[in-house]
């Protein structure tokens, strides 16, 4: 596999495509149909729009926070670690089920290659040829996806093309039989369609640039992929009818007799398996990494987060994760299709209730280098719509997914609360609704250090130096001379220097030339005798320091002082300031800052170039 941010867009693209374009396509339209009638390619498409809420929501999440375990990451970030455990224990199942309904899949086509075969024990086989992959390890992934991706696509974009003259408009006719209330649960039946999005996001880690490269890989992966469902499905149920499509396992291949013949049904066959391959194969190692990722966060038995010495792989989680997929082999179909769905739903409401929580939370850290648009009114439709997708699909899907929540929660009642402490963004709300001191700042602290993965924000002198100098936060209005008498006062000790020699040297440097560079933004220095020398201090008054009657109130000050040998790292230390200080959000970020170490990352965080 490729090493760590190493993936480009087209492999974001490929693996997400190649994850959708599997069960949902090949086996789904003839059960979706015979639920749906005609009007499934609409339960389709409303499916696609829901995911578009979901979708907008990971993408502002993975471009704030770009780390191993997708949505599991978020949310425990979001709402704590017990709604992590329950986030991270419905994603792996969402996944491993369906991985598990890719077997069947492929075992249903393995079928049509060569007759009279159990396709239950196939699947089974294929499972456990599919861990033991994973457990030693696969070579060249991302390539071989790349291949099968654009073959598939190619063989897809034959069927439309040859297909669509083949529609009869007869077999539309009625279009909505059962009424649209079929429709809508349909359409929460056939949303597992749409579950490669989360694998995007479990290998942000892995992809280069991911703040910008996951969100585009995962718009045009959906678009795309929305508008194959649509047509491939009007398609396949415009050639073949309610009689033949609501009883085939097979649709797009017994789709193709009808207007391509044998050599059609064999073709798409071979497409089918190979999709199904890409599928289980990355649904099993994706899968196999939430256990993995809840046990190094203490939620899980530390068993599950074990990795094989030789090969590297979480080779517990990945049994586990297999023999789960084999019990899920013997569920009846329908009920498998509909509790991966019931929890990929949740998984994309988890999704969009984190972006509000984050974004509400004013977290100074939380910094998306993609905003989801029409915030809040995208995630609010995503709640409600993925709400009514689980209420439309009836009391099983509501059941199971009550059970795997309740699983979840008991998971972490008895095993992780007494394990393992988190701070989230929750308990930032709270705070700022009601102005108790509930937290830390360690999620701060946390996603500093994200930004600085993200951003590949090295460290310099200048950063070592903002790391521990001091910062004054005054909440007084004050004079000049008061302030420089302030500054003295702290400075004095690390500069070895009498407070009042620092004052005379601070205004003296003041009648030359004023120090305030900006409106509400000001950087006295000093030259200090001597040599080796220089600090830097940082100063916030929120009411404002009187600088001069012809200037206005001064915010924000840095103040620099240093020997005359350390000249060239003054103006360094300069230009890095005008480099921070200069974007608009600078001067609303220093204002709203809610500490002293708050401030400093305001500095740390700023965007400059490094040395």
């Amino acid at each position: 596999m490729k090493s760590a941010h190493k993936l480009g867009l087209f492999d974001v693209f490929c693996t997400a495509t190649g994850a959708m374009i599997s069960s949902g396509l090949f086996i789904l339209p003839g059960l979706a149909h015979a639920e749906a009638g005609p009007a499934v390619v609409l339960s389709y498409l409303l499916a696609g729009l829901l995911a578009v809420t979901g979708l907008l929501s990971q993408s502002e999440l993975v471009s704030a926070m770009p780390k191993a375990g997708g949505t599991y990451y978020y949310v425990t970030r979001s709402m704590g670690a017990a709604m992590g455990t329950v986030d991270g224990l419905i994603t792996w199942f969402s996944v491993s089920l369906k991985s598990a309904f890719a077997l069947v899949g492929m075992a249903a086509f393995t079928g049509i290659l060569a007759q009279h075969i159990d396709i239950r024990l196939v699947a089974v086989v294929l499972c456990c040829c599919f861990v033991g992959l994973n457990i030693f390890g696969i070579e060249g992934a991302a390539l071989v996806q790349r291949w099968l991706v654009v073959g598939l696509l190619c063989i897809l974009g034959v069927y439309i093309v040859r297909g669509l003259p083949a529609i009869q408009v007869a077999n539309f006719e009625p279009f909505a039989p059962y009424g649209a209330l079929p429709v809508l649960s349909t359409a929460g039946l056939v949303f597992i369609s749409f579950g490669g999005l989360v694998k995007v996001a479990a290998i942000a880690e892995e992809v280069k640039r991911p703040a910008r490269t996951v969100p585009l890989g995962m718009m045009l992966s959906l678009l795309v992929v929305s508008i194959l469902y649509f047509l491939v499905v009007l398609v396949t149920s415009g050639a073949l009818g309610s009689e033949k499509l609501d009883v085939s396992l097979t649709p797009i291949s017994d789709g193709a007799r009808v207007f391509l013949g044998t050599p059609g049904v064999i073709l798409l066959s071979i497409a089918a398996v190979l999709a199904f391959i890409s599928t289980a194969n990355a649904g099993i190692m994706a899968a196999s990494r939430y256990p993995m990722a809840l046990a190094r966060d203490q939620l899980l038995p530390a068993i599950f987060g074990r990795v094989n010495a030789r090969f590297h792989t979480p080779h517990v989680s990945l049994i586990v994760t297999g023999c789960f997929m084999i019990v899920a082999l013997f569920l009846k179909l329908s009920i498998l299709i509909k509790v991966a769905s019931s929890v990929l739903i949740l998984t994309f409401l988890f999704s969009c209730l984190s972006v509000i929580i984050m974004r509400e939370s004013r977290l100074q850290n939380y910094r998306p280098q993609f905003k989801s648009p029409l915030y809040p009114w995208v995630q609010v439709i995503g709640i409600l719509g993925c709400l009514a997708l689980l209420v439309g699909m009836g009391a099983p899907a509501l059941l199971s997914s009550a059970v795997l929540v309740g699983g979840g929660f008991f998971a972490y009642w008895f095993y992780g609360r007494v394990r393992t402490t988190r701070e989230y963004a929750l308990l930032h709300l709270i705070e700022r609704l009601t102005s108790k001191d509930l937290t830390e700042h360690l999620l701060e602290s946390e996603l500093k250090e994200v930004i600085r993965e993200r951003d590949n924000m090295g460290s310099d002198r200048f950063d070592e130096l903002i790391e521990t100098c001091p910062i004054l936060d005054l909440d007084e209005k004050l004079t000049l001379d008061a302030f420089f008498g302030k500054v003295a006062e702290v400075m004095a000790p690390r500069l070895k220097t009498a407070p009042d020699e620092i004052v005379r040297l601070l205004h003296a440097r003041e009648k030359d030339t004023s120090t305030v560079i900006a409106s509400g933004l000001a950087i006295p220095h000093l030259v200090l005798e001597g040599e080796h020398t220089f600090d830097i201090l940082l100063a916030r008054c929120k009411p404002g320091i009187a600088w001069a009657d012809d200037t206005a109130d001064v915010h924000a000050v840095f103040v620099l002082a240093g020997t005359r040998d350390e000249r060239n790292f003054h103006l360094r230390a300069l230009a890095a300031i005008a480099q921070v200080a200069q974007p608009l959000h600078f001067y609303k970020r220093w204002i709203q800052a809610r500490s002293t170490e708050a401030l400093r990352d305001v500095v740390l965080l700023g965007k400059r170039q490094r040395l």
